[in-house]
């Protein structure tokens, strides 16, 4: 019984050899694409294949099933989406002027005219006022008591990105006292100087220093401080230049 079981065992061993020999890799990788050809192979496979031995032949085809292996996952990578953006880079895009809100951009520019129209009044008439140099210099002060109490707004809620801590809190209170510093001048041109300090303090606080607003409302920040600063101190100046003609028109006039 064993003498002819050998026979048997080296003809099933050479007849899969010689069939897997037959089985090329391109040959693999279409039988690949459709699962029912796929299953009807392994099933010939194993129907095929003795299970007592394995033969040095079956090398190749391990080899075939790795490439194809490195096929299949080889696809999906290739249609794989980019990756996304980071939340820097999305913050950035939306850090414009353009992504903020139209009621607070609108609200904001609304809130300038005055700082404006101060000296613009005097530059047309080409007078100095004081009664308009305090008046800008008084609504210069309740814009930096807003800035200091708007600092309170962000860091009292409960889930806000600011805490309610010294920091927070206690810097949000120098710039309304700068700000009634600055009334106290007699000279609005002083007064003037002051607020100029408190809306860089103020600034400074909310860009650098304390936990930040959006980016949209620091970019508006900063432009609203220039503009505020820049009317501040055209008046100043304006005082300095139209005071000084004034007096030189009236020697000339008592000359």
């Amino acid at each position: 019984g064993k003498t002819n079981m050998f026979p048997l065992i080296q003809r099933c061993c050479f007849h899969t050899s010689f069939r897997l020999q037959k089985l090329t890799g391109p040959r693999l990788l279409l039988c690949a694409k459709d699962k029912t050809t796929w299953s009807s192979l392994g099933l010939r496979l194993r129907r095929d294949v003795c299970p007592l031995s394995r033969p040095p032949s079956l090398k190749p085809a391990s080899v075939y099933a790795t490439q194809l292996q490195a096929f299949h996952t080889s696809l999906p990578a290739s249609k794989k989406k980019k990756p996304p953006e980071s939340e820097t880079e999305s913050q950035e895009s939306k850090g414009s002027l353009k992504d903020a809100p139209r009621p607070a951009l609108y609200l904001s520019l609304g809130g300038l005219v005055p700082f404006v129209m101060a000296p613009l009044a005097m530059a047309i008439h080409g007078a100095y006022y004081a009664e308009v140099a305090f008046a800008q210099v008084t609504y210069g002060a309740v814009t930096a008591s807003f800035l200091g109490g708007m600092r309170w707004g962000f860091a009292l809620p409960e889930d806000g990105p600011a805490k309610p801590d010294w920091l927070n809190l206690a810097n949000g209170i120098v710039p309304p006292l700068l700000a009634w510093q600055a009334l106290l001048f007699k000279d609005a041109t002083m007064g003037a100087v002051m607020l100029v300090m408190a809306l860089g303090i103020a600034l400074h606080y909310d860009i650098a220093l304390l936990p930040p607003y959006p980016r949209w409302f620091q970019r508006l920040r900063v432009w609203g401080t220039v503009v505020m600063v820049l009317s501040l101190l055209t008046t100043v100046a304006l005082k300095l230049i139209l005071e000084e003609q004034t007096l030189e028109g009236r020697n000339t006039w008592q000359n």
